[in-house]
C-alpha cells in the first residue's frame, strides 16, 4: 500500500441527501447550512488533492524527445548490525525496503534472538515452572549426511508454530534440537564419496582412521545443516543441542543395553536378518524398499555389469529317489535351490499323499531332500500343491524350518557369492549363478519353464541392491511385554496420537511385534557394549552362543561379569566388532538428551515431554520405541501426544527423489535459485551420471524457471497451511510464491500504518477499548477477538488448516481490505477525536495482528513489531516474548458487527454492480435504504465509499428517487443501490 495510493480521500464527493421535490424550496436551517459548508471545503480539499497528484503525474513524464529512463536496479540490501547484536532497523523508504524484500527482513534477527537467550526455558524467580504450565518438544534429529529436504522444513514449520505459541503464552518452553549419527546412511555416502573421489572403501583403513575421516564428515554436514535448522526460524535452545554420539547419549545406549541384556531381553541368536551384499551389513525394515514388479523386468544391481532379470517365476522338477516319479515346484530365486532342505506339500492332497516320508534327489549336490506335510506354507489349489523350502534364506520357510526341525544350509557369502556348500556353482556371483543354474536344470532335462510372475522385490534404499535374507548371529530385542505397556498407555488415554488413523496402527503394530534386531555390520555408530569371553583352554563355545558373551558398561565391568561366569579360568574378552542400530539410540532421544540416565535438573523439569511431532512413516521404527523404551526404563511415558504430519510430495503428487529432480532443498525456496544452478547442484552429488541426466529432466518438469525467491516466513505458512491430517501433503512452488506476496501485503500494510500513525504516536497505556469507537473499530475488535480464540483453539488442537485460515482471514479479509481502507477516511477526514481512536485502534489490531502471526511467520512480525511504538511501562524485548493475543470481553460487540456486516453487504452489491456493467472508476452511486437501515446507512456512508473504491459519488436518495439511465442491485432485504450507466 503505497502512502500515495493511501492518501487518497475516501469521502471523495459530498454525500446528498435528496429530497422529494415540492412546491416552493424551504429555507434551509443553520445546520444544513454547515453541513454543506463542511462538504464544500472536504470537495475543495478533495480536488485540491488531485490537481497534486495529476501534476505530480505529469512531472514523471518523460519530456518529448527524451528516452524513458530504464527502472533502477535496486541495490542488494547491506546489513548494518554487528552479528548477534540486536537489529539495526533501516529506514523503510531505502530502496531496498520500499518492497517486501525477504533476505533484508529476515536477516540479523535469528542470531540475536539465540545470543539474547529468548529460546531457553523461563522459569519463575525460584526456579520452579512458569504458573502458565510448560510445552516441552523434542525434535527428531536429522541425520548428518547432507542437507535437510522439505520434509524436514516441514516438521520445523509446524514443531516451532507451537513452541513460540507456548513461549507467548508465558509457558516455560523447551524446544530441544540435535543431531543423529545415522550409522547406515552416513558410512554409505562417505564410504561412495572415499570410492568416487580415490577408489577405496573403509577396508583401505584401519577402523580408526576410517572414523577419523568420518567424524570430519559429520562436523561439515552438522554445520551446514544447524544453518539450514535456524535459516528456517526454529527456536531451538541451542545450549541444550544434543548428538545421539555425545558422552552422555553414549552412556545411555551402554547402560540400556547393558541393562536390557541383564534382564534377558535383549539376547544372542542366529535368525534371519535383511542383507545388503553391497554394504555388508544387516538393515532394519524402514532401510528396506519394496518395489512392485508387474513381471519380467530386468534391474540394474550393484556389482553387475548387466541387468538381472526378476519377476520370472521358473518352474523344475525334482526326481523322487528311487521312483520314475518328478515332482513340479516354482520359484523366483533359481539360485536359492542350493539351499533346498524339504518340499512341502499339504497333508489332505491326494496327489501327493502316496509321497508322504519320501525323498527327492537334489540335482547338483548329494543331498536327499524330504517331502514334508505342511498345512500352513501350502495351499493346495495354487500351482501345483507342491513347495520347496529354503529355511536360511526365506523367512516362511525360516518358520517351516523350525516347526519340522529341518536344517538350515546357507549358500551365500557376505558379499553376495555362493559359498563352500555350493558345489560347482561355489565362488560364482549370485545373479550369475542364478542364470547358471537355469542352465544346468536345462541340460539335466528338470527345466519345466518360465513365466511372467507379478511379485515384490526388496532393495536396500542406500544401494539399490536386492536384499537378502540370511542367516546371521545377531543381538535382539523380545519386544513383547515392552510393546503390550506401550499399547495399554495409547489404548488408556495416557498418550494421544493424532490423526486416529496412526492411533489405530500404532495399536494394531504393538499387538503384533516382532523381537527387533540391533546389530549392524558397520564402523560408524555406537559400539555394541558387549564381549566374547575367549576361554585360554580353548573350551570356548559358538558365538553363536548367548553363554559366553558378557556386557558391561566398561571393560572392568565386563571382566569382572566374565570371572563370575567362569570362575578360575584365564581368558580374554574381544568386543564385538558391530555397532548398534541407529534407532536403538534414537528411542532413547526423549529422556537421553536431558541427561539420562544420570539424575538431573532436565530430566526432573522436563520428562516427560509434552508432546512428540514427526512423520507418519516412522511412527512404529522411532515412536513406538521412544515409547516401548521410555516406560521401560523410566518408568514414566516419554510424551503425552503425539502429532503425525504428511510426507511432502511434489505438485504432481510424487515421492521426493533425487533421480527424479524434484527433491527441495528448503534454502532454495527461501534465497531462489535458477534452474542452471539446480542442474550444477546434482553435479556435486552421489547421483550416477545417467541419474543425473534423468533428475535435470525432472527438474526442467517440476521447475521450468527455476524457484523464485519465497523467503522463510512464506514457506512456513505454506508448509502449515497444506497440514491437514492426511498422508500426503503436495507442495506447489507456486502456492509458496502466492503467500509471499501475502508476506508483503502485510509488511506494506504495517508499513502504511507506521506512516499514518506518525513519529510522535504514543500508543495509550493498555489495549482496552475507550468506548468512543466509530462502527469499524468496533467491528475490528470483534473480528480480532474472532480470530485470537479461533487461533488459540486451533492451536491446541493442532488444526493448521483452520489455524493458518484463522489469521489470514483477519490479516486479508477483515484487518487490511476493510479496516485499514476505512480507517484512512477517519484518518484523513475525521475529527480530531475521530482520528486518535482510529489510530490507537489501528496500533492495537495491528499489533495484535503480528502477534497472531509471528508463530508461522517469524522474521516480518519481529521486523515489522519492533517498528511499532511500545505502550508506556512495556518493556518487552521482542515479539518471541510478546503476549499472545486471547479473546477479550470487552472486544466482543455481536451488535455492532452485525451492523457493519450490513455495511459490507452494501458494499459488495456495489462492487458486483461495477464489475457487472465494466465501470472501474469515477462510478455515480445512489443508495436507497429501508426504514430498518436508513439511520446505519445514511452515518456510514463515508465508510462505504471509501470501501467502493473508485467511486466519485455516493448519494443517499429516498423513496421518491427516479433513476435514470441506472443499474440496480437489492441488498438487506428492501435496500437498493444504483450505479450510474457509463
Amino acid at each position: 500500500m503505497a502512502e500515495e495510493s493511501a492518501s487518497k480521500s475516501l469521502n471523495e464527493t459530498p454525500i446528498v441527501k435528496e429530497a422529494a421535490p415540492a412546491g416552493e424550496p424551504r429555507q434551509k436551517t443553520a445546520k444544513e447550512l454547515e453541513r454543506e459548508r463542511q462538504k464544500a471545503a472536504k470537495l475543495a480539499k478533495y480536488q485540491a488533492k488531485l490537481a497534486a497528484k495529476k501534476a505530480k503525474e505529469e512531472a514523471r513524464k518523460p519530456k518529448e524527445g527524451k528516452k524513458a529512463k530504464a527502472p533502477k536496479e535496486v541495490p542488494p540490501y547491506v546489513e548494518k548490525t554487528p552479528a548477534g547484536e540486536k537489529k539495526i532497523l533501516q529506514d523503510l523508504e531505502s530502496p531496498t525496503l520500499k518492497s517486501y524484500n525477504p533476505l533484508a527482513v529476515e536477516s540479523a534477527w535469528y542470531d540475536w534472538w539465540v545470543k539474547s537467550g529468548f529460546f531457553e526455558p523461563e522459569f519463575e524467580a525460584d526456579g520452579s515452572i512458569k504458573k502458565a504450565g510448560k510445552f516441552v518438544i523434542t525434535s527428531p534429529p536429522p541425520n548428518v549426511t547432507g542437507a535437510l529436504h522439505i520434509g524436514h522444513a516441514l516438521t520445523i514449520a509446524i514443531q516451532d508454530s507451537l513452541a513460540r505459541w507456548n513461549r507467548m503464552k508465558g509457558k516455560t518452553v523447551l524446544f530441544l534440537g540435535g543431531f543423529d549419527h545415522a550409522g547406515l546412511s552416513t558410512q554409505s555416502v562417505v564410504e561412495k564419496k572415499l570410492w568416487q573421489e580415490k577408489k577405496q572403501t573403509r577396508h583401505d583403513y584401519s577402523r580408526e582412521d576410517f572414523l577419523k575421516i568420518v567424524w570430519a564428515w559429520k562436523e561439515d554436514y552438522h554445520n551446514r545443516i544447524k544453518t539450514q535448522m535456524s535459516r528456517l526460524g526454529g527456536s531451538f535452545d541451542w545450549t541444550r543441542e544434543a548428538f545421539t554420539m555425545d558422552e552422555n547419549l553414549s552412556r545411555a545406549v551402554r547402560e540400556t543395553f547393558v541393562r536390557l541384556h541383564e534382564e534377558g531381553i535383549i539376547y544372542r541368536a542366529n535368525r534371519l536378518v535383511n542383507w545388503c551384499t553391497a554394504l555388508q551389513t544387516t538393515l532394519s525394515n524402514l532401510e528396506v524398499e519394496n518395489v512392485d514388479v508387474p513381471g519380467r523386468t530386468m534391474l540394474k544391481v550393484p556389482g553387475y555389469q548387466k541387468p538381472v532379470e526378476v519377476g520370472v517365476l521358473t518352474s523344475i522338477a525334482y526326481k523322487i529317489v528311487d521312483s520314475d516319479e518328478r515332482i513340479i515346484i516354482a520359484t523366483t530365486r533359481p539360485e536359492t535351490l542350493l539351499g533346498d532342505t524339504a518340499v512341502a506339500v499339504h497333508p489332505k492332497d491326494p496327489r501327493y499323499q502316496h509321497l508322504h516320508g519320501k525323498f527327492v534327489q537334489h540335482p547338483f549336490v548329494d543331498r536327499k531332500i524330504p517331502i514334508i506335510c505342511d498345512d500352513i506354507i501350502v495351499d493346495m489349489e495354487f500351482g501345483t500343491g507342491a513347495v520347496k523350502i529354503t529355511p536360511a534364506h526365506d523367512p516362511n520357510d525360516y518358520e517351516v524350518g523350525k516347526r519340522h526341525n529341518l536344517e538350515f544350509i546357507n549358500i551365500l557369502t557376505d558379499d553376495g557369492k555362493m559359498n563352500e556348500n555350493c558345489g560347482e556353482f561355489a565362488g560364482m556371483p549370485r545373479f550369475e549363478a542364478r542364470v547358471k543354474v537355469v542352465e544346468r536344470l536345462q541340460e539335466l532335462g528338470l527345466f519345466v519353464g518360465k513365466e511372467d510372475n507379478a511379485m515384490v522385490i526388496p532393495l536396500c534404499g542406500k544401494t539399490g541392491d536386492i536384499i537378502e535374507p540370511v542367516m546371521k548371529p545377531q543381538w535382539w530385542v523380545n519386544q513383547k511385554d515392552m510393546a503390550a505397556a506401550a499399547a495399554d498407555a495409547v489404548k488408556n488415554g495416557e498418550i494421544e496420537i493424532f490423526p486416529d488413523v496412526s492411533r489405530r496402527e500404532f495399536i494394531r503394530w504393538m499387538e503384533n511385534i516382532q523381537d527387533w534386531c540391533i546389530s549392524r555390520q558397520l564402523w560408524w555408530g555406537h559400539r555394541i557394549p558387549a564381549y566374547f569371553v575367549k576361554l585360554a583352554d580353548g573350551t570356548s563355545g559358538s558365538r553363536e552362543d548367548d553363554k559366553y558373551w558378557v556386557t558391561g558398561r566398561t571393560l572392568e565391568e565386563a571382566e569382572k561379569k566374565a570371572k563370575a561366569a567362569f570362575p578360575g579360568k584365564e581368558f580374554t574378552l574381544e568386543q564385538d566388532e558391530d555397532v548398534l542400530d541407529t534407532w536403538f539410540s534414537s528411542g532413547l532421544w526423549p529422556f537421553s538428551t536431558l541427561g539420562w540416565p544420570l539424575e538431573t535438573l532436565d530430566l526432573k523439569n522436563f520428562y516427560p515431554g509434552t508432546l512428540m511431532e514427526t512423520g507418519w512413516d516412522i511412527l512404529f521404527f522411532w515412536i513406538a520405541r521412544m515409547v516401548m523404551l521410555g516406560i521401560k526404563l523410566t518408568g514414566q511415558i516419554p510424551f503425552k501426544r503425539v502429532f503425525c504430519h504428511a510426507l511432502v510430495r511434489d505438485a504432481q503428487g510424487r515421492k521426493m527423489s533425487k533421480s527424479l529432480g524434484n527433491v527441495v532443498d528448503p534454502i532454495d525456496v527461501i534465497e531462489g535459485i535458477t534452474l542452471e544452478a539446480l542442474h550444477q547442484k546434482l553435479m556435486s552429488g552421489n547421483l550416477d551420471p545417467r541419474e543425473v541426466e534423468k533428475a535435470k529432466k525432472g527438474q526442467k518438469i517440476s521447475y521450468p524457471k527455476g524457484i523464485p525467491q519465497c523467503g522463510t516466513d512464506a514457506l512456513r505458512f505454506t508448509l502449515c497451511s497444506l497440514t491437514t491430517g492426511g498422508r500426503d501433503l503436495n507442495l506447489d512452488i507456486l502456492r509458496v510464491e502466492g503467500y509471499r506476496k501475502f508476506c508483503n501485503k502485510l509488511y506494506n500494510a504495517t508499513k502504511f500504518a507506521l506512516g499514518r500513525l506518525g513519529a510522535d504516536f504514543v500508543p495509550k497505556k493498555d489495549a482496552s477499548p475507550s468506548g468512543k469507537e466509530s462502527l469499524v473499530e468496533k467491528w475490528i475488535f470483534h473480528k480480532l477477538n474472532i480470530a485470537a480464540a479461533s487461533m488459540n483453539k486451533y492451536m491446541e488442537e493442532m488444526n493448521f488448516l483452520q489455524a493458518t485460515s484463522a489469521v489470514y482471514q483477519f490479516w486479508l479479509y477483515e484487518l487490511c481490505d476493510v479496516y485499514i481502507e476505512n480507517s484512512k477516511y477517519l484518518l484523513s477526514d475525521g475529527t480530531p477525536e475521530q482520528q486518535e481512536s482510529a489510530k490507537q485502534t489501528l496500533y492495537t489490531v495491528l499489533e495484535a495482528g503480528l502477534c497472531l502471526m509471528h508463530p508461522f511467520m517469524p522474521y516480518v512480525t519481529e521486523e515489522m513489531w519492533q517498528r511499532l511504538p511500545r505502550r508506556p511501562n512495556d518493556t518487552t524485548p521482542s515479539i518471541v516474548k510478546a503476549a499472545f493475543p486471547v479473546e477479550r470481553e470487552d472486544y466482543a460487540n455481536e451488535v455492532a458487527a452485525k451492523e457493519y456486516e450490513s455495511i459490507i453487504e452494501v458494499v459488495h452489491s456495489s462492487r458486483s454492480l461495477m464489475a457487472d456493467t465494466g465501470v472501474k472508476a469515477d462510478a455515480t452511486i445512489y443508495i436507497k435504504p429501508d426504514a430498518d437501515h436508513k439511520t446505519l446507512i445514511e452515518a456510514e456512508a463515508p465508510s462505504i465509499q471509501a470501501l467502493i473504491k473508485k467511486c466519485k459519488s455516493l448519494t443517499i436518495v429516498d423513496n421518491e428517487f427516479a433513476p435514470a439511465d441506472c443499474v440496480e442491485n437489492k441488498v438487506l432485504g428492501d435496500c437498493t443501490v444504483f450505479l450510474q450507466k457509463p
